[in-house]
């Protein structure tokens, strides 16, 4: 069963995993009061969030290929949705930061299971349509999902917590309508190792790419908030609205995905989409307009939509045989290490040599990955 209704619905879960930390951006300042804590703590909100579910993912990518897909994604599903509602009753800090903790877990198995099914129901460029799909709602996701949270907290502070109960409902619908992807005969013994295949250099690649793509998103998310706050005077949710301009290019691109894909293939994609977010991001040292900074924000959205949708693809295509589910979960815990490594190292570009070293910093890394996608542009050969 490949029908609409089935991709729908694991789009749907691909949204609820984005959605655990991005509705909550624009609550935080408002949270610091009622929960009587400081503006620099309240980060810990996403921050535990991110922690449990980077570490979480670990154990998935061992036992991912080893049980039944929805074995993993309807119990996640209900910690997620379960969790969530968990915390709108919180009153203090400590309980919030445990019960976020446990919806990290939940989390963990979201996103890679939804990417694994759609590896093992679609093929070829079928294939590369259904994440762009993927990557599109995700997309819109990044623009919707701190609009929903803004508009939720206006009847409270704790009101969006509620909206990931929905996730309860979606597990049901999931556990009696999605089909089961990986079943008994194609599952992997427990001597087989992840560890051993990320030995494969065009494994190892994609996952690099993986942490790439993150890492330059995340000098974007964090440090054009500066400029536009710093330049032109925007507040916190206006600076939020600009950066909906990368999820609405993102996703208008990553709708071409099936047939961009079909006509210069992946590695020309990969080159192009880097190249571009380099340009976004070099272009901001130059940009002395707000409509110029708007336009490269938007720009840097149009490579990542080109960029994503293929990797996402390329996960499930360059594992082996009955490891589909561990390496994507791999390839899902480096795009946590890219939103962890990037605030880490370019604080410390900041902190010596200003902000305009910060965006060159990772226009040069861009050009450097893009350079990395030309040069082992052979790499996926033979691939569907």
């Amino acid at each position: 069963m490949k029908g609409k209704a089935v991709l729908s619905l694991i789009c749907l879960v691909a949204f609820f995993a984005m959605s655990a930390g991005a509705l909550l951006g624009p609550v935080l300042p408002f949270m610091v009061e009622p929960l009587n804590t400081s503006r620099e703590a309240v980060g810990l909100i996403l921050g535990i969030y991110t922690f449990s579910t980077a570490l979480s993912m670990i154990l998935v990518s061992f036992i991912a290929d080893r049980v039944g897909r929805k074995s993993i994604l309807v119990p996640c599903l209900l910690i997620n949705g379960m969790a969530g509602v968990a915390c709108y009753f919180s009153t203090d800090m400590n309980t919030l930061l445990a019960l976020r903790f446990i919806q990290g877990m939940g989390i963990a198995g979201m996103l890679p299971i939804a990417m694994t099914m759609i590896g093992e129901l679609y093929s070829g460029l079928e294939r590369v349509s259904a994440m762009g799909k993927m990557s599109m709602t995700t997309g819109v996701g990044a623009v919707s999902a701190p609009l929903i949270g803004g508009f939720l907290a206006t009847y409270g502070w704790n009101v969006p917590f509620l909206f990931y109960g929905l996730s309860i409902p979606l597990a049901i619908v999931v556990l009696f309508v999605l089909p089961e992807t990986n079943p008994l005969q194609n599952r992997t013994k427990v001597g087989s190792s992840v560890i051993a295949v990320l030995a494969e250099f065009r494994v190892l690649y994609t996952i690099m790419l993986s942490f790439a793509i993150f890492f330059l998103l995340y000098t974007m998310v964090i440090y054009v908030p500066f400029i536009l706050k710093d330049n032109f005077g925007f507040t916190a949710a206006d600076a939020g609205l600009a950066l909906g301009l990368q999820g609405m290019a993102m996703a208008m691109i990553a709708s071409r995905a099936r047939s961009f894909s079909a006509k210069y293939g992946k590695p020309k994609l990969l080159m192009a989409g880097f190249a571009i977010t380099g340009i976004a991001l070099g272009g901001l040292i130059l940009a002395d307009s707000l409509w110029q900074v708007l336009g490269l924000i938007f720009i840097f959205g149009a490579g990542f939509g080109m960029v994503q949708p293929q990797l996402n693809t390329l996960a499930t295509q360059v594992a082996p045989p009955g490891m589909m589910g561990g390496i994507v979960s791999v390839f899902n815990i480096m795009k946590y290490a890219g939103q962890t490594a990037a605030p880490l190292v370019l604080a410390v570009v900041l902190l010596y040599s200003g902000m305009q070293m910060v965006f060159a910093t990772s226009c040069g890394f861009a050009f450097l990955v893009a350079l990395s996608a030309y040069i082992f542009k052979r790499t996926y050969d033979g691939l569907d």
